[in-house]
This record gives structure tokens, C-alpha cells and sequence, in this order.
């Protein structure tokens, strides 16, 4: 039997509708699901996820939680403070070395305990390279370890945005709202799949839209349509279509790096919402929503708002210090 979730977060998050700024873009009815909002420190909707994975580790009797990811990684910050809730010890494989200016999310990290191991490489698929065997050593020690790899992209994290899905299809229909176009920011795909998996499983009438922000689009589709499909089985549920993967490419000058529209997306979200998006992830996906609307999308449209708010304030350092663009920021999240 599967076991429950570990309660984390605050649900259901809010559902804004955004007529400002669907003004200023020319947008159908626009909507943004508030999973920054979720109660649990700066998870988002990674708080999700969690709920599951902690389940997962408890109900197998581990007792330390290894999560790989970069230093300026959403993820990695939001397992080392769940994992510190349910008293679990929580191991961090982060690819390169230590750095010299320190991310909040890797200051979040350090604080709330988690043991931190370098790669030495700054590639991101050393942490692929090295989690295996930080788990079989933590093993022979004698710790029940449970990995989490980059991103978190496992069936089992699927669920948690799966799950959402019902508690937003009900906000919706009390604004009468049916059919919409869910945009998400796709990264290792986790949260793209659940919700996929999720929409086909109570047959709401949604299309969801992946914004890549990391790898090319047709090798996200079948990322996002394996981990919809384990997410669905895990569930006992049918599998959603590969036509239903719908994928985008926003990813500009490359993952990590902030994009012109993106900056622009951000800033126009800000001063018509006040809404914080960050720019790795969701300033992209609000990007690629407003190209969606310049290309004649009809109906109504739904953000979902994935988090990433400490990301969001070390995106503004640089800015605040007066260059003239973002500095790089590297995460492997979504």
C-alpha cells in the first residue's frame, strides 16, 4: 500500500486571476496558481513533491536523505529543510567546488544542517556521476539512505503535482473556467509529468504546456511522458498519450542563464501583479505564455507558479549592484 503523504505544506495554495497584467499582454482570461505560497519555507511547489518522497523514505526506514542538485539548487534547500522537520539526516551532492559568493539557497541549505559534498567538477551530471556512491558509502557505514537525484524527477515526487491537479480543476470551476492552458517551467520534467499524469486521470479538460528551460524539447517529451506514465502506474491510473506532451523551448543563451524576455516577463509580472518570479525558471515560462498569446492562444490561461523565490532575490543581487545583466545562476530543479 502506498503510504500517505508527510504534510508539508499549506493547501491549496491560491488561485489569482491576473487581469492587469492580461491587459497589458492582450491575453485571454489569465490565471496563476500560487504554489509560491505554499507555507513551507521557500519550497514552492517542490514542498509537494516532498510530502511523497519523505513518505516514500520513512515508510522503507531510511534515515538520511542524499538529494544532488547545483549550489544554487530549489530543490536541494527545500529537502534539507524537510528532511530536518521529519528528522532525517540529509546529505547534499552539489556539482564544482565551494563557491566564493554563496547563493541563498545553498546559505538555507548550510543553515538547517545538511552535510554538504563537492564534486569538484562543474559539470552537472557529476552529481549523477557521484550520488551512487556517496549512497553506497553512507550504506556501509551503516545509514539507510534513500537518494533523491537532480531535480528530483522520480514518479513518486510526480505525485504531489498529479495530486494538485483536482484541487485546482475545483478553484477553477468556481470561476466557471473548465477548459484552460496550464504553462509550467520544465526542467528534469517532475512537476510537467505529475501534472500531465494528473489531467488525464480525472479528464480535465486542460492542455499543459512544458516551457523547457534546460534541455532541448524533443528530449524533454520523453523524459516528461516516462515519468508521467511510472507516475500514473504508481497510482493505479491510465497513462496520458505521448501526443499530450507538449513541450517549448525558452531556454535563450542556454539553462541557468536569464533571458531577455524572461527579464522583461519578470519585470511586467512585478509591476502589474506583484508577482516574483524567478529567472531561471518561471520568468522564462511567463515568457514563453506571453509568446503564446502574441501567437493567438484562445481561452484561458493558467501560470503555474512553481516557486523559486530565493532564486528570484539571488537573480536581483547582481542588478541591485548595478550590473548591467544577471549573473549566471545554475539550478536543475523543475
Amino acid at each position: 500500500m502506498t503510504p500517505g503523504p508527510v504534510r508539508l505544506g499549506q493547501w491549496p495554495t491560491p488561485l489569482h486571476r491576473l487581469d492587469r497584467l492580461a491587459s497589458v499582454i492582450g491575453s485571454p482570461p489569465l490565471y496563476v496558481k500560487r504554489d509560491d505560497l505554499c507555507g513551507f519555507g521557500l519550497a514552492g511547489t517542490k514542498a509537494r513533491s516532498l510530502e511523497h518522497v519523505l513518505a516514500d523514505a520513512l515508510d522503507r526506514g531510511c534515515d538520511t536523505l542524499v538529494v544532488g542538485g547545483g549550489p544554487p539548487s530549489n530543490l536541494v534547500a527545500a529537502a534539507a529543510w524537510a528532511a530536518a522537520v521529519v528528522r532525517l539526516r540529509c546529505v547534499a551532492v552539489l556539482y564544482g567546488s565551494p563557491p566564493r559568493h554563496v547563493h541563498p539557497n545553498l546559505a538555507l541549505t548550510r543553515w538547517l544542517g545538511a552535510e554538504l559534498r563537492f564534486t569538484g567538477d562543474p559539470e552537472r551530471s557529476s552529481v549523477d556521476e557521484l550520488l551512487p556512491g556517496v549512497v553506497e558509502e553512507l550504506a556501509q557505514a551503516g545509514a539507510r539512505p534513500y537518494a533523491l537525484p537532480r531535480g528530483g524527477a522520480t514518479p513518486v515526487a510526480s505525485v504531489g503535482a498529479a495530486l494538485a491537479v483536482e484541487e485546482t480543476a475545483e478553484q477553477l470551476r468556481a470561476s466557471s473556467v473548465e477548459s484552460v492552458t496550464v504553462v509550467v517551467a520544465t526542467g528534469s520534467g517532475g512537476i510537467h509529468a505529475g501534472l500531465l499524469a494528473g489531467v488525464h486521470a480525472v479528464g480535465a479538460g486542460w492542455q499543459v504546456v512544458g516551457m523547457s528551460v534546460s534541455r532541448p524539447p524533443h528530449e524533454v517529451e520523453g523524459r516528461v511522458h516516462q515519468l508521467a506514465t511510472a507516475c500514473a502506474a504508481a497510482r493505479g491510473w491510465s497513462p496520458a498519450p505521448p501526443s499530450s506532451v507538449v513541450v517549448h523551448d525558452v531556454r535563450g543563451s542556454g539553462y541557468g542563464v536569464p533571458s531577455a524576455p524572461g527579464r522583461e516577463a519578470a519585470r511586467l509580472a512585478a509591476v502589474t501583479e506583484g508577482l516574483l518570479l524567478d529567472p531561471v525558471y518561471t520568468a522564462k515560462a511567463m515568457a514563453g505564455l506571453v509568446s503564446l498569446v502574441e501567437r493567438g492562444l484562445d481561452g484561458p490561461v493558467l501560470l503555474w507558479h512553481t516557486g523559486g523565490i530565493a532564486g528570484a532575490l539571488g537573480g536581483l543581487q547582481p542588478l541591485a549592484a548595478g550590473a548591467v545583466q544577471p549573473v549566471e545562476d545554475r539550478h536543475d530543479d523543475q
